[in-house]
């Protein structure tokens, strides 16, 4: 799968370069001549009838690189084996069709890097760029990779170079593409002073380290194992072979050790005049090896140790090893970093919250002492009515007893007056004035009569109405006893004092209820005597009548001596006025008894509630 990877990171600069309209597609003859070549240099046997059959003429129009990738991933590259063909030969396909059309050097008339060492970097871009589409290479692993050419050239790298040039780039975060990175190295900023050779070597030398997994290689002096005489060859270490060649151009091949999980590396002290030895055991041989110096023998075994390391792993390459633990350090980092940013705005959310319920409490503590405010004005404000209503009920007792006064003046004035109505009847010459004096007076009593009854009953319905207002006002008192007692037990002093005040009231009211009935009793004893006076004259009147009828000839006379008899003439005015008299008798008496009865009832419900 990584091999598959690799190969498609290169196969798509291809199709981009063939891509000249930049429209994402490319025309059927030239995908037939990549496809061909892709073949050869993959060492994979070419199949013309499947090209044929996918590219035939038939069909509409270029092929687009999802249209591509079918052929592409089952006639080439699941067809790939590793080992079978040689990569490097491979990506100078792919180098060669995508640099003639995207890499001009001299534009701007520099040109450090020469062309081999371009496609070596190009390589190199290819090997570290994330595995997305279009490839571009993070600014970490780009400062990796020069960090490495510049040890091989024993330099500093220029950081704040580096760090300019990613802040002149427009979007450094993303990445950068392949040639702007060999743009930046052509443009000397980062090379200033060192000599094309050992730039050239040093981008050789890592080339070989990533790409084509170079351990470590040079001259070391081997025991031979028939012979056993020391040889100087050219050692190449990889992680799965140790090979020595007789030079360095590795031209001619001696022979190679193969290293697995059950190999192993040891320091061998110095004998047969070599010295800084160490041997390399298989399961097969011992391998015994001089190195120059002691440095050159500690690298070597550090890197033989690796590739055992490596193939005890189950791991085929050093840097894509490494490659993935700095990628996975990168996603570790932005994770943190986003975990620290998601962190920040959640601690932000709960300082906004935290804020937000600080106002709230403030709002609330405002609420409250508003509250507070309102019930101490209710408060003020129910004592208030209180008061008012016991100074209403003060007068309306005094307005009783006012009344009552009065009533009692009335009917004395009224008994003195049928007093004198019975002494003026006795006279007969008077008795018409005295008899009309006696009517207005009686007139005018029953109008105070009538305007007492109607205050009666108006003092009646306000009671009514104060009875209901007291209750109402008990019930509100009662809910408020409640409330206050669950929130404020300072209160309940106070509540007992306002309920002692309207146990006074009720027992004023009671007072009160007892002085009207005793007032009604006096009211039906003056309506008796009222009655018993307009009886008598009604009987006076009668007299009266019969006094003055005159007597005519032919009457008879009455048989008493000195007595006359009244002639009987009927006068129906008379008559009327008795019949009007006896109905409003009759009517003031069903009125008294009725407001009697109502106030009666009245009472006992008060009572009842109480």
């Amino acid at each position: 799968m990584e091999l598959k990877s690799e190969l498609l990171k290169s196969i798509w600069y291809a199709f981009t370069a063939l891509d000249v309209e930049k429209s994402g597609k490319v025309s059927k003859s030239q995908l037939k001549v990549l496809s061909h070549n892709l073949c050869t240099v993959l060492c994979i046997p070419h199949d013309p009838v499947a090209l044929e059959e996918h590219f035939r003429d038939d069909d509409d129009g270029p092929v687009s690189s999802q249209g591509y990738m079918p052929y592409l991933n089952k006639y080439i590259l699941d067809k790939v084996e590793e080992g079978t063909f040689v990569k490097e030969n491979f990506d100078e396909l792919c180098w060669t069709l995508t640099a003639k059309k995207n890499y001009h050097p001299e534009k701007n008339g520099k040109s450090i890097i020469p062309w081999q060492d371009a496609f070596r970097l190009w390589c190199l871009f290819n090997f570290l760029s994330e595995d997305k589409y279009p490839l571009v290479i993070v600014p970490d692993e780009m400062e990796y990779l020069l960090k490495k050419i510049c040890t091989s050239m024993s330099v500093e790298l220029n950081i704040g170079e580096l760090d300019d040039y990613f802040a002149q780039e427009s979007s450094p975060q993303n990445g950068l593409t392949v040639w702007q990175f060999l743009e930046l190295m052509n443009s000397g900023r980062l090379t200033r002073g060192i000599d094309r050779d050992t730039l050239s070597m040093a981008i050789e030398e890592v080339y070989q380290e990533m790409v084509e997994d170079m351990l470590k290689q040079g001259y070391l002096w081997k025991k031979g194992q028939l012979r056993r005489n020391w040889t100087e060859r050219w050692f190449t270490l990889r992680p799965s072979v140790l090979a020595y060649y007789v030079s360095e151009d590795r031209k001619e091949k001696k022979g190679c050790i193969l290293l697995d999980k059950n190999c192993c590396v040891e320091v061998l002290p110095d004998k047969d005049g070599k010295r800084c030895m160490f041997c390399v055991k298989t399961p097969n041989k011992t391998y015994e090896m001089s190195a120059s110096d002691t440095k050159q023998r500690q690298e070597w075994t550090s890197a033989i140790q690796t590739a055992i390391r490596l193939q005890a792993e189950g791991k085929k390459s050093l840097h894509r090893d490494l490659k993935l633990k700095r990628r996975e350090q990168r996603e570790q980092r932005e994770r943190r970093k986003a975990a620290k940013e998601e962190e920040l705005q959640r601690l932000k959310a709960l300082q906004e919250e935290k804020e937000r319920k600080l106002q709230e409490l403030e709002l609330l503590k405002e609420a409250q002492r508003q509250a507070e405010a309102l019930l101490q004005q209710d408060e003020q404000r129910r004592r208030a009515q209180h008061e008012e209503m016991q100074r209403a009920l003060e007068i309306q007792l005094r307005e009783a007893e006012q009344a009552r006064a009065t009533m009692q003046v009335e009917m004395a004035l009224k008994e003195a007056e049928a007093d004198r109505q019975r002494k003026r009847i006795q006279e007969l010459e008077d008795m018409q004035q005295r008899l009309e004096d006696a009517l207005n007076q009686e007139r005018k009593a029953r109008q105070d009569e009538e305007t007492f009854r109607y205050d009666q009953a108006r003092l009646l319905a306000e009671e009514e109405e104060k009875l209901k207002q007291l209750m109402l006002m008990k019930e509100e008192q009662e809910e408020y006893i409640l409330k206050t007692q669950r929130e404020k037990q300072e209160l309940k002093q106070e509540m007992e004092t306002k309920t002692r005040a309207l146990e006074e009231a009720q027992r004023q009211l009671e007072e009160v209820r007892v002085n009207r009935q005793r007032v009604d009793m006096d009211v039906m004893a003056a309506q008796r005597k009222l009655r018993q006076a307009s009886t008598n004259v009604k009987h006076w009147n009668v007299q009266m009548n019969r006094l003055m009828h005159p007597i005519g000839p032919g009457d008879k006379k009455s048989p008493s001596i000195g007595s006359f008899r009244v002639p009987m003439q009927k006068d129906p005015g008379l008559k009327l006025r008795q019949k009007s008299q006896e109905n409003e008798s009759e009517s003031k008496e069903n009125i008294v008894r009725e407001v009697a009865r109502r106030f009666s009832q009245a009472s006992e419900e008060v009572m009842d509630t109480n």
